[in-house]
């Protein structure tokens, strides 16, 4: 017998917590949440991966419109591939245009306190709501046995809590997106508490060979213009 799974993806939070500065980023979700999942129970049976994120201003990114345009084909990428599996859910930025008075930077040496700059201050804003009713009305559809959230992100343990509370015959993962202990046994940002305290079972990090079996394919056919793998990704 199966157990039919959705799970909750917090783009923002795997990005910053696992994938950034790696070669990772062209990670197909659907396939690694697979993996992971048959790792964690056979009988799990993956139904939908929910992706929550805002698109890239590219005024602000590092690779400026290419950043924008990187985004959008990883999205389409996804869609192309599980057009009845990866659902898509987008917030969006919020920036606090009189920005933030901060120390600033100096290349030379330690920053002066009295030395400060306007720092615009941007916010990615929804996605942890959008979470929480996505996940609730889930449950509430009585279609799944399982829901599994990838974040590290506390605020998303009231609904875990409701959840949990409202429908206790569903089973609830929690997979953090940190990197595993290094070498010298540093282990980086810890678990959110909050959120092992409401979950069945938890992954407290990704490994490398697990998002290296994931990857996307460099160039996904289409049938019209295929979809590559960024460049500078």
């Amino acid at each position: 017998m199966t157990n039919a799974t959705a799970v909750y993806v917090d783009g923002y939070n795997l990005y910053y917590g696992r994938i950034r500065n790696t070669c990772f980023k062209w990670i197909d979700v659907v396939r690694l949440f697979e993996i992971l999942l048959r790792d964690q129970d056979p009988t799990s049976e993956l139904v939908h991966v929910h992706y929550f994120t805002a698109m890239a201003l590219g005024r602000f990114a590092s690779h400026g419109g290419a950043s924008v345009a990187a985004q959008e084909a990883y999205l389409r990428a996804h869609e192309h591939l599980y057009p009845d599996r990866f659902l898509k859910t987008l917030g969006r930025h919020s920036m606090e245009r009189k920005g933030t008075l901060l120390p600033a930077f100096n290349p030379d040496g330690p920053y002066d306190r009295t030395q400060r700059t306007r720092v615009w201050k941007i916010e990615e804003k929804q996605t942890d709501v959008n979470i929480a009713l996505a996940m609730y009305r889930d449950a509430l559809s009585g279609h799944y046995g399982q829901l599994v959230i990838c974040s590290n992100d506390s605020d998303v343990e009231p609904v875990l809590k409701a959840i949990r509370e409202d429908f206790p015959h569903i089973r609830l993962g929690v997979v953090t997106p940190r990197h595993p202990p290094d070498r010298d046994g540093a282990k980086g940002r810890s678990v959110s508490s909050s959120l092992d305290e409401q979950a069945d079972w938890t992954r407290v990090h990704l490994l490398d060979d697990e998002l290296v079996r994931a990857l996307l394919p460099q160039r996904i056919h289409t049938g019209r213009k295929p979809i590559r793998k960024p460049g500078h990704w």
